[in-house]
This record gives structure tokens, sequence and C-alpha cells, in this order.
């Protein structure tokens, strides 16, 4: 699948998709996950892809680039700053805003040394070409909100409004509405920063919690007041720092239409986070009309091509994305999982099962062979889990239709806890089809 190929397909259908559109002004992705960073090369060619899709903002921030993060205050390497310019190079080709933000606030102290580090840092940047900045407080201890905006009205006024950049953009600690209020009012540290902030700086937050399903219009207006302008939203999804053994490969879903920025966070499996970046893109362009199944169908054909339609039964299985925190995605094989449900309850459903999971089994093997290296190497492990999972549902399936004729399972049912062992041991490296796969071998197991 050459680039050139993929980005005339993808111009082509957005052509033929939005033919009259009211996007949000700033839509973009946030390399902004913990884990490894994206390559050189794979930021190039997202640069192709967002312009292929109609986005026009990146914000360069990967956690773990030392220099952005831990290291803030040290200069980037030659090399480093060389790659930065080409990325801002390409980006300025393409109409997309290049983002270059840091996160200070680890050791951050308030100080005149610090502060001059700081602007150093973005200076030595925008020297590059980047005309826009950021300047993120999330995920640390400090609180002192007071501070916090301080620092970054006196970047606003002194580096940005002087040398006539664009607006900076922020992320607070407190960057999730759990988190602002308590009991129904403001926390001081939120009520601290939104006061003091500069109204010309651009604050993203991630909704009600840190990954969660949607995003109301009541709780986008109860964030909007608090900080008394219009947020953007940072959305956690696909990102999968949080359960890497999980790739989420849904379509976008739950976000409202009026938003002045969507920023999508994606995962480090770079090929892969691709399908709902497409649909993201697809939402920001036109939100009210955005379809995401339609979306998700049409990115998956963008893509992949002659291996959309087992492309499609593969990811159809890995999109809910939960622990005991987060919570996103649509569920797991919806279909399938209904085709169980109906089963379990009576009816006569053991071919369609059957005919289903010998197709997705089918799927697998094709995917396993046909794959590019580049995607294979990111969903080798779910792949093969998979593969694992349709064959123990299938031996389920056998289980439940001998029991029905009152005829013994005691040998197949210690085949499916053989399986169940074998796929229990391979969690810790990949989990897929959780809410629906997994689950039927269990009940079929607990079913005694």
């Amino acid at each position: 699948m050459s680039k050139k190929i993929f980005a005339v397909a993808a111009s082509l259908m957005l052509a033929a998709s939005f033919v009259s559109a009211n996007p949000i002004p700033v839509r973009g992705i946030v390399e902004g996950f913990y884990g490894a960073p994206w390559t050189h090369a794979q930021r190039l060619d997202f640069i192709d892809f967002a312009a292929a899709h109609r986005l026009n903002a990146y914000i360069y921030a990967p956690k773990d680039d030392p220099f952005h993060r831990s290291k803030w205050r040290e200069p980037y390497p030659a090399a480093q700053l060389d790659q930065l310019r080409q990325l801002i190079d390409a980006s300025a080709r393409n109409g997309i805003d290049f983002i270059f933000a840091v996160s200070p606030g680890l050791d951050l102290q308030y100080s005149d040394e610090d502060y001059a580090a700081l602007i150093a840092k973005l200076n030595a940047v925008r020297s590059l070409g980047c005309n826009r900045f950021a300047i993120f407080f999330d995920d640390i201890d400090d609180l002192n909100g007071a501070a916090q905006a301080a620092l970054l009205n006196r970047v606003q006024k002194d580096f940005v409004e002087t040398n006539g950049l664009k607006p900076l953009i922020t992320v607070p600690t407190e960057y999730y509405l759990d988190k602002m209020i308590d009991d129904g009012a403001t926390k001081k540290y939120t009520a601290d920063f939104a006061a003091a902030l500069d109204k010309n700086i651009l604050v993203l937050f991630t909704g009600k919690g840190v990954v969660v399903p949607s995003l109301t219009a009541d709780q986008l207006a109860t964030a909007d007041r608090i900080y008394n302008r219009k947020l953007g939203v940072w959305w956690n999804y696909p990102v999968n720092d949080y359960l890497q053994q999980k790739l989420a490969l849904g379509p976008i879903e739950g976000l409202p239409s009026e938003l002045p920025a969507v920023f999508f966070n994606p995962m480090s499996a770079f090929e892969l986070s691709k399908i709902s970046l497409a649909t993201g893109a697809d939402f920001a362009l036109e939100p009210s009309n955005y379809d995401p199944q339609a979306s998700w169908e049409r990115a998956i054909d963008a893509q992949f091509g002659a291996l959309s339609t087992e492309m499609k039964l593969f990811a159809d299985h890995s999109q809910h994305m939960q622990n005991d925190w987060a919570n996103c995605g649509r569920a797991d094989a919806q279909k399938l999982r209904a085709e169980f449900d109906m089963f379990f309850n009576g009816e006569d459903r053991a071919d369609v099962i059957n005919k289903i999971l010998v197709e997705t089994a089918d799927a697998v093997t094709k995917l396993k062979i046909d794959l590019p290296p580049q995607v294979f190497n990111e969903c080798r492990e779910q792949l093969e889990q998979l593969e694992r999972l349709m064959e123990a549902d299938q031996i389920a399936l056998e289980i439940v239709k001998y029991e029905r004729l009152g005829a013994p399972t005691d040998q197949l049912r210690q085949i499916l806890e053989g399986k169940l062992w074998s796929i229990d041991q391979h969690k810790e490296k990949a989990l897929i089809s959780e809410d629906c796969a997994y689950r039927f071998i269990k009940q079929v197991l607990d079913a005694d």
C-alpha cells in the first residue's frame, strides 16, 4: 500500500463524503501518550495522512521524549532539532499547524531562571519556523493554579503576542470535570487557574473523566462556565497506554458537535491508529452529519484495500477499552454477542454463530499472511489471541449443542479448559474481544 495511492484514494473518498461541511475549526492529533514515541518517519507519514484527511493541527507532546518533559530545561540535540525542522516544514507545506508542547510541571520552580529556560526552549523551536506552542501541566502533583496561570500569561504576552504567534494552548493539572469539581463546587486549583488565565489561551480538557465513553453538551457547558471561555477537547481514544495489551480499533464516538478544537490522542501503534484517526477526521469535518459506522468502514476500505473485509472482522473484536478507571469505545463484536445471547436464550443460532466464528478465524489466517509487515508487527499478538478465542468458541458452541441433546461433554470441557488456560497465559500481552468471545467461553464453562 503506497502512500501516494493511499493519499489519492483518501482524498477522493473525502471529496465525495463532505460536500458541505461545518468543520470544527482546529482539528488534529496530540502525540501525548506514554510509551515509545512515534518515529520521525512515522510523524512525517502522519503529516501526509493528516493532509489527506483535512486535519489541520498536530501537537508534538510525547510524554517519553525527555526533552519535552523530564529534561525540559535542556536544549534539543542538533539532530533532533533538524528532525523538528523537517516536521515543521512538512506541516507548513500541507497547511497543518505544527504545535510544539513543553511539559515543565514535574519540577518547575516558577523562578526567573526557569522562565528563561522555558523561553529558550520555545525560541529554539520558533527559529525553525514553528508559530504555535503549548505548555502542559497534566499528570503532576503541583496544584498552584495561580502560579501556573501567571507563568502562562507571561508566556502569552511576552513571547506569543510579542512575536505575532498564534494563541498559546494549555492543559491544566485538573483536566477533567470530576477533578475540577467537588460536591458541586469548583475546587481551589481550578478556580484560581481559571480566574487568572489570559482569555486568549486555549484550554484543553478530557471530559468528565480521563478516558470516557462520551462528552455531553451539558458537561461541556459546565466546563466552559468554569473557565468563562470555550474549551477544546483532548480526546483519549484510540490511545491505549493505560491498557497496552489491547488495540483501540473502533471509530470515534460520543463527542458534541460544537467545539473550538479537538485533538485525538493516538496509540504508539502508528499504523493501526489511523483507523480511528480517520473517523475522527470525518467527525471533525462535519460533526452534525457524522456516521461512526460508515466512517469506520470507509477508513478500513481506504487503508486496507483487498484485506478490508478481513480487517473489519478483526477490528470489530478490538474496540472497547476499559479498566477500573477508563471506559471508552463501543462494545466488541456486537453482532456476534447478540447471536450468543439469543443462543443462550434457547434460539437455534448455532449454525449462524459457527459461520461467523469460521469466517473470523479464516480472516485472521489471511491477515497473518498478507498484512504489510509494519501493520502485522503492531497486531501480531492480538491476531494470535483472536485465533485462540475463535477455536475455543467453536468448542464451547459444541459443548452447549451436545448438552442440549443430553450427550456427555466432559472430554470437550477438558479441552476447552486447556484452551482457556492458554488464552489466559497470553492476556498480559494481548487482550481482545473481552466483551464477546472470551465472555462466551466463561459462560459455557461456568454453566455447570
